[in-house]
């Protein structure tokens, strides 16, 4: 099979890896290839704006991928078993397999509206038990995990990590061991103050929170206090039931019947889809410790490679708070999309690099609207001056290197979105300048096409779906509107036996191209 042809600009890229604390080049394990996971939502309810930041901000990570000319496989999991959904299913009286499945729709079409592609491979938990199980006893098999066993011996459905078996345990988040447990090295890189700082804040707030903002993995846990562990650093790969757990949510294992402890099903999916490609690992900032730092260490407890980068963007705040459910200032997505053009929500939720803090705000949505006009006010100009529509394909086939040198740099630069904006912004103000000189279609062509291009790396393509599709949604619903108000007119028009008006309003929408019915409940209308 002929590897893909990377783009000139490849050799540029340059990202931010979590585990070292520096921004170095990137090279792909396997040549013109590049395997991502991401952490994915865990479907207990529904989503809202601090969920789909992550989602979007690596959606933008392999969208960029692409136009160098990479093979992308790109899988984001679905946590469908757990703690949460089992207590929230309960108390809502609905099976957890059914909340699940709701709320994992409402994510999907989350995605979709916000234009977030669909990954490669979408894996969820309940799909991969035998993986985990597996997993599990190579890594009892391998010393660095214990079954707990009752007064007769038998297996009582526990499994532990042992932590302190494996001495690079601490090496994702530069912690160290200690004889009394955990402890944060200080001497943080500056190059990762903003990201450390907000650790540090998370933690001095208590509970950890995932990155969605939902409490997730207390590093405290009840389980944590256990007798049966043998340190208390230890965590769970399988966990017996609870006598409140459902029939179907348990899975009968040599290690005795119960499910999956969170971390278990990341290192069993990567592995699954993306064994010898693992390239980078990503997710918000909240997973660094403990689901990501346990996940490294019992992936390689295993034998197997863990990532080779760990990329994790950061949160979304209001009015300078973490956002998150736990806290009560969370934002659905179909709250917010209610309100606000999908376009305008994913520019406002992408508009600033991974790594930063988005303050979500009025003023946030007040500039990605902005942005949007400015946008569509030079492409409607272009097309217009031009007199055609470029075609979506030739968007699309644009690679890196036929891109301004200034939008490439700030994308190679652990994909600066900020600057790539600036790019955009920079090329649209140059492309209306071009108009205002009567310059020759070719160049204003080519200003158009390249803005698109780099639109469409970031997802923005006004020309794409679903932005095209929300358009032509607009579009209908303001027709709906127009000639509803035309109905009213000539019904009043016939109450008032004004025949002459009421049929003139109808042979305008007949010639318009729109048939009316009477019927006993009024008329309506269709194309």
């Amino acid at each position: 099979m002929n590897q893909p042809q990377l783009a000139n600009a490849a050799a540029g890229l340059t990202l931010y890896d979590t585990a070292s604390h520096t921004v170095s080049a990137f090279h792909s394990i396997q040549p013109g290839k590049v395997g991502i996971y991401v952490c994915g939502a865990t479907v207990q309810s529904s989503p809202h704006i601090g969920h789909i930041r992550a989602a979007v901000a690596f959606d933008i990570v392999r969208r960029w991928f692409e136009r160098l000319g990479y093979d992308v496989t790109f899988v984001r999991n679905v946590t469908d078993i757990d703690d949460k959904i089992l207590d929230k299913s309960a108390a809502a009286g609905q099976r957890w397999w059914e909340r699940a499945y709701i709320y994992e729709r409402e994510f999907t079409k989350a995605y979709d509206e916000l234009g977030v592609l669909p990954p490669t491979y979408e894996p969820r938990a309940t799909g991969h038990m035998m993986d985990m199980v597996s997993l599990i006893q190579r890594i009892i098999d391998r010393g660095h995990a214990y079954v707990v066993r009752d007064e007769q011996g038998n297996p009582t459905g526990n499994v532990y990590f042992d932590v302190a078996s494996w001495p690079h345990y601490g090496e994702l988040t530069h912690q160290k061991q200690t004889a009394q447990g955990t402890e944060t090295v200080t001497d943080i890189d500056a190059v990762d103050v903003e990201v450390d700082e907000a650790a540090r804040i998370a933690d001095a707030m208590g509970p950890s929170v995932d990155a969605a903002g939902d409490d997730k993995y207390n590093p405290v846990d009840p389980a944590d206090m256990s007798p049966d562990k043998h340190d208390v650093r230890d965590f769970a790969l399988w966990k017996a039931p609870k006598d409140t757990d459902p029939e179907d949510a348990r899975w009968s294992t040599p290690f005795g019947e119960g499910r999956p402890g969170w971390h278990i099903e990341c290192s069993a999916m990567s592995h699954r889809y993306l064994e010898g490609m693992f390239d980078i690992h990503g997710g918000g900032l909240d997973l660094r410790f403990p689901h990501h730092e346990n996940e490294m260490a019992q992936t390689r407890a295993a034998g197997y490679d863990s990532a080779a980068r760990w990329m994790h963007s950061a949160w979304v705040t209001a009015k300078g708070e973490k956002m998150s459910k736990s806290l009560g200032n969370g934002l659905s997505v179909p709250a917010v999309l209610a309100e606000n053009p999908a376009w305008v929500v994913r520019y406002a939720l992408g508009s600033v690099q991974y790594r930063s803090m988005l303050e979500w705000s009025d003023q946030t949505l007040a500039e990605a609207n902005a942005a949007y006009e400015r946008v569509m006010n030079f492409i409607s100009r272009a097309e217009d001056v031009l007199g055609e529509q470029v075609d979506r394909a030739e968007i699309v086939a644009q690679r890196a290197d036929d891109l301004p040198v200034d939008f490439v740099n700030a994308m190679n630069d652990d994909i600066n979105v900020s600057g790539a904006l600036a790019a955009v912004f920079t090329a649209i103000r140059n492309g209306n300048a071009l108009m205002d000189a009567k310059a020759d279609s070719d160049q204003i062509r080519a200003a158009l096409v390249s803005v698109r291009a780099m639109l469409d790396t970031l997802g923005l393509d006004p020309e794409a779906d679903p932005w095209k599709t929300e358009e032509s949604g607009q579009a209908t619903e303001v027709l709906g509107k127009l000639i509803e108000a035309q109905l009213e007119a000539r019904t009043e028009a016939r109450k008032n036996k004004d025949f002459a008006t009421a049929d003139a309003i109808r042979d305008s929408l007949t010639a318009a191209g729109i048939t009316i019915e009477d019927t006993p409940q009024g008329p309506t209308w269709s194309i």
